[in-house]
């Protein structure tokens, strides 16, 4: 029998814990895999607030169904499938269609094998994800503290502009600026990144 990947291990002790009622253990497993899920829908849409948006509905998706995840896949696996649905489900809803290559190799691959968006990822795909996240982190740290705390609590918790506004004791309407102030400080960070990736994707069809 093949050795589990620690990393394998761990995944699945918080997935029992969140199938347990332990939502502060769903909470981890956001922190680990949220540049990792918004680099992988950036890759399908470019608008970086879209990005959010779509990232907060996969994890929420995975919320819900988690009760039914076995731990026959690595967890990434089963939320990067989530993920890319999530991210086709968006595109098509705003009459927007998906590259047709990565939808083909998307339904294509097997569950098990552990899904890739591109069969064909590169070292210059991993390096310009690792700077993508790495962007990512680094603008969110940079946000002062109540911007902070507003687009972590919405993006990270799925907390509800009205939970956040009781949270942080002020209107809905500043928890809607702070936010939107956050996405478009992460935004201009992020931007030259995903318009260099954009003009090479060209380049490469």
């Amino acid at each position: 029998m093949a050795e589990v990947e620690p990393t394998h291990d761990l995944d699945l002790d918080l997935v029992r814990r969140v199938q347990r009622g332990d939502s502060t253990a769903f909470d981890l497993l956001v922190r680990k895999y949220q540049h990792r899920i918004a680099g992988l829908i950036g890759r399908y849409i470019a608008d970086w607030s879209e990005v959010q948006d779509v990232a907060q509905e996969t994890f929420l998706r995975a919320y819900r169904a988690i009760g039914n995840f076995r731990g026959d896949a690595q967890f990434y696996t089963w939320l990067h499938r989530i993920a890319v649905n999530t991210a086709k489900n968006h595109l098509v809803a705003h009459n927007r269609r998906p590259p047709t290559e990565d939808v083909d190799a998307e339904e294509a691959a097997q569950y098990e094998s552990g899904v890739r968006l591109r069969d064909t990822d590169t070292p210059e795909r991993e390096l310009m994800r690792q700077q993508m996240e790495q962007t990512v982190v680094r603008a969110v740290e940079a946000l002062p503290p109540e911007l902070r705390d507003a687009v972590t609590m919405r993006e990270v918790e799925g907390l509800s502009y009205e939970e956040i506004a009781q949270k942080m004791n002020c209107p809905i309407g500043t928890v809607r600026s702070r936010i939107f102030r956050a996405r478009e400080a992460i935004d201009a960070q992020l931007r030259p990144l995903m318009d260099l990736e954009n003009t090479r994707e060209r380049l490469t069809r």
